[in-house]
């Protein structure tokens, strides 16, 4: 009996060893990415605010792409202007499935496109609009056929595909996203918890608000990775420690200051440029933006092909004269407008401290031009709840990953107000709506830039801050959190 209990013994201890020999099978401890803003609605054909369109391209595959210089280029799928009314689209080989086992194919992507059609309070329906049927052809190919000619039609193909069957069944997508990208939700709790398709890595994103706070949990070691909205001195002292990785990246996202155009005072051409006026741009930028950020006269930075004029034989940027800073001159306006001064006037922006930070100097810097500005910084949800509803003077946004001219369309249209589009200041310009449908957007862009119906600020530059543990992740001017794709962290 004895012989048998140290032969079972030496098993043990040899199954053991082995087991100890062996490569570790436990999934890679999660990379933990602090975040100002948790996102908000995991559908795509819904997501508007930045970090929900974020996480959204990385559950989901679109069929349209863009390159460097915001040209579309294929994503899942090719396509071929067939006639300037219809266009053939072709997935390609290798079909992606969705992370519930199904092969993607062109049903799914006309249902996607074609539940627009009964979704009247989705902010993108109105892009979709002039679509007259999608017919798939077969499992790779389907057809798109348009009311009126669309040259930039296949720009617009940028939302996430939906599996068909899920969509018929009025799926929860918002909150129980079933995608195709290279990641899908594992979890959804306090964090949210994402999961890497091709090697099961594990990605929590946390919402910290307070930027000292996400970086102190950085240096304590509890989290891995930061990525924008710090102060420059924050950055700045980051620098100084040596186990912190740093990365920076001219921006490419507008930030802007809204005005509800109902409002009987900004009515007025007057007043909406001695707002202009009032505010120094350059000092902001110099006292709390980070470095690479660069002041803004179009929602499109200067070298997107939409800000660009033939001259002679050249394309160069058509110029805009800048608003410089002039208190003096900024009160004259106002008195020519009519207005009793002070100019009382009621801002709303979010609760995240450098937005309240940039909304006090702000309230400075408008004092000597005759203006007292009220701050009331809210609870992101309720904010950015006013915006949509049009409950605001004035406000402050960042328009993040705009690609196409078309947003000047979707932004100022007369017919793009919420929740069919994004004129969220309820701006209407017959003249510049003309301007949109010639595509003349060296012309809009100058018109939008006269009439300030938003008042331009600046491109925000992109950092990011991570351990000496993570690496191969990389920054894009839009802010975008692709470099996730690819990001490793050492054990």
């Amino acid at each position: 009996m004895m012989r048998y209990f140290f032969i079972f013994c030496g098993v043990l201890y040899c199954f053991f060893g082995l087991l100890a020999c062996q490569p570790s099978l436990q999934t890679p401890q999660p990379i933990r990415f602090a975040v100002a803003q948790a996102p908000i609605n995991l559908d795509p054909r819904y997501a508007t605010d930045a970090a929900s369109e974020r996480v959204n391209r990385l559950l989901y595959q679109r069929l349209v792409e863009f390159d460097s210089s915001a040209n579309p280029v294929a994503g899942i799928a090719t396509w071929q202007e067939e006639i300037p009314l219809r266009y053939r689209f072709t997935l390609k080989e290798g079909l992606a499935r969705f992370h519930n086992g199904n092969v993607l194919s062109a049903v799914d992507v006309k249902a996607t496109y074609d539940s627009f059609a009964q979704l009247n309070d989705s902010p993108h329906a109105a892009e979709f609009t002039n679509i007259s049927r999608i017919t798939a052809l077969d499992a790779r190919s389907l057809i798109i056929e348009l009311k009126s000619p669309d040259a930039h039609f296949p720009a617009k193909l940028i939302i996430g595909i939906l599996p068909k069957n899920l969509i018929e069944k009025q799926h929860d997508f918002a909150h129980h996203p079933v995608g195709n990208g290279a990641f899908e939700l594992s979890d959804w709790q306090d964090k949210l918890l994402l999961r890497r398709v091709t090697d099961g890595q594990l990605v929590s994103l946390s919402e910290v608000k307070d930027p000292t706070v996400r970086v102190l949990k950085l240096l304590r070691g509890e989290v891995d990775l930061l990525q924008g909205d710090l102060p420059p001195e924050l950055v700045g002292y980051l620098q100084t420690k040596p186990k912190v990785t740093l990365q920076s990246e001219v921006g490419a996202n507008f930030s802007y200051l809204g005005l509800n155009m109902k409002d009987p005072v900004l009515q007025h051409l007057k007043v909406r440029q001695a707002l202009a006026y009032a505010i120094d741009r350059q000092a902001i930028v110099d006292t709390i933006m980070v470095r690479k950020t660069r002041l803004a006269s179009t929602i499109l930075p200067p070298e997107h092909y939409s800000n660009l004029v033939q001259d002679n034989a050249l394309k160069v940027n058509a110029p805009l004269n800048p608003y410089f800073y002039n208190p003096t001159f900024a009160k004259q306006l106002l008195l020519e407008a009519g207005v009793k001064l002070p100019l009382k006037l009621v801002y709303k922006t979010s609760t995240d401290a450098q937005r309240v930070r940039f909304a006090t100097i702000l309230q400075a810097q408008m004092a000597p031009a005759g203006i007292d500005l009220e701050i009331r910084s809210l609870d992101w949800g309720t904010f950015f709840d006013n915006v949509k509803q049009g409950q605001f003077q004035l406000f402050g946004l960042t328009w993040v990953g705009i690609k196409t001219p078309e947003i000047y369309a979707k932004a100022f249209g007369s017919d793009f107000t919420p929740p069919k589009g994004f004129n969220r200041g309820r701006y209407n310009d017959a003249e510049l709506d003309q301007l949109i449908a010639e595509e003349d957007w060296p012309a809009v862009t100058a018109r939008i830039h006269a009439q300030l119906p938003y008042i331009p600020l600046w491109y925000e530059g992109q950092f990011s801050a991570s351990s000496k543990k993570i690496t191969y992740y990389t920054l894009h001017a839009d802010g975008n959190w692709d470099g996730l794709i690819n990001i490793q962290k050492k054990p």
